[in-house]
């Protein structure tokens, strides 16, 4: 196996691989990635046994062949070259000989039978849309996902399939966040899927601003994301994700309407005051007003008065400021709306022209 690639050619798939590689590792190989040339492409696999990457790019002077090596190491050498390096990779026995102008390196490799793979999914389902479209579901609701949860069905996103429409939802029981997208064709059957909190981040951390379409391929088991030259694919979360439709608050006739940055810095502004631990501000809402109260053990108090929209007689409810600012910040319209039922009801925070994104904030007891 030998192939001639410039430095840039190489960094970029690596980039996009070395990140699903674990430093620790119960297998040796699995720190090391799967380096193959066939049909004049030179392909690099990682993966972690749960989410697996797979790079492909152009290159020089072919001898088809397999192996595996180190990964970090791999990646490091090939950042550190000068821009513009040739570089010429050649396995010679059990060793892979990296050559860069006068630079030498020599890898030890573990051979390409012992790298785990996986396999042909089966698939059920096909759905193409805009790449920029669903980097923008996952950005906007990855942040409700929870971490190290014992619920482990709550350790990642929902991918809901519905007819015409992609929803991604996630929550960590305290939060929500969902947003949908419209599909241009109709989906056979409502499909629910739930992608590790690893998944998610690597396919996020994957996503560019271009223009391309992404392809998924959703299996009984797995999800398979083809952008490319690069072809993720993850296997599920066996678990019941929670009915989200049932905590979205119905019969929400009480809201506040107002500028979503000022809304924004006068939470930042009484959130310096707020108690450390739960974070809690308490929303007084009346005609015209919005009003924001932060205490703290040392009876130490902020108080924000804002003008708003409102469509309430009284009330006040409180809530853990730092999923207030989280939310806010996941939406994208000038105008935000809080929608309330009443001081013990969740707040529905949406964008005051459209309901696409919503996040659903559980109430505190102040």
């Amino acid at each position: 196996m030998q192939f001639s690639i410039q430095r840039e050619a190489l960094l970029k798939p690596l980039q996009q691989v070395v990140g699903v590689v674990e430093r620790r590792q119960t297998l040796p190989v699995l720190a090391n990635l799967l380096v193959k040339v066939a049909d004049g492409k030179v392909s690099m696999t990682g993966t972690d046994l749960e989410v697996e990457m797979v790079a492909t790019t152009g290159a020089d002077k072919l001898a088809d062949g397999e192996i595996t090596i180190p990964a970090r190491k791999l990646f490091d050498i090939v950042r550190a070259l000068p821009d513009g390096a040739q570089i010429e990779l050649k396995l010679n026995g059990d060793r892979v000989a990296l050559n860069a102008g006068r630079s030498r390196f020599t890898l030890a490799t573990l051979p390409a039978t012992e790298f785990p793979t996986i396999d042909e999914i089966e698939l059920v389902e096909r759905v193409t849309l805009p790449e920029e479209v669903l980097r923008d579901l996952m950005d906007r609701t990855a942040f409700a996902m929870a971490n190290q949860d014992v619920r482990y069905y709550l350790n990642g996103m929902l991918l809901d399939l519905q007819e015409h429409t992609l929803r991604c939802v996630a929550t960590d029981g305290h939060r929500l966040a969902l947003k949908e997208t419209k599909l241009d064709s109709k989906v056979a059957a409502r499909r629910q899927i739930i992608i590790p909190r690893k998944g998610v981040n690597e396919l996020v951390g994957l996503f560019e601003t271009g223009e391309g379409q992404v392809e998924l391929e959703f299996g009984r088991n797995h999800l398979r994301v083809r952008r490319g030259d690069v072809v993720f694919t993850s296997k599920l979360i066996d678990g019941r994700f929670p009915d989200y439709e049932a905590v979205i608050p119905l019969g929400a006739d009480k809201s506040a309407t107002l500028d979503r940055e000022v809304l924004r810095g006068a939470l930042q502004r009484a959130a310096i005051l707020s108690n450390e631990k739960y974070r809690g501000v308490k929303l007084e809402l009346s005609p015209g007003k919005l009003r924001i109260v932060a205490h703290n053990p040392e009876q130490e108090e902020a108080v924000e008065e804002l003008e708003a929209e409102t469509v309430v007689s009284d009330l006040a409810v409180g809530f853990n400021v730092g999923y207030l600012l989280d939310a806010l910040g996941a939406l994208r319209g000038e105008r935000a709306r809080l929608n309330l039922r009443d001081a013990q009801s969740s707040c529905l925070v949406q964008e005051d022209d459209s309901d696409q994104a919503r996040h659903v904030i559980m109430p505190l007891r102040l």
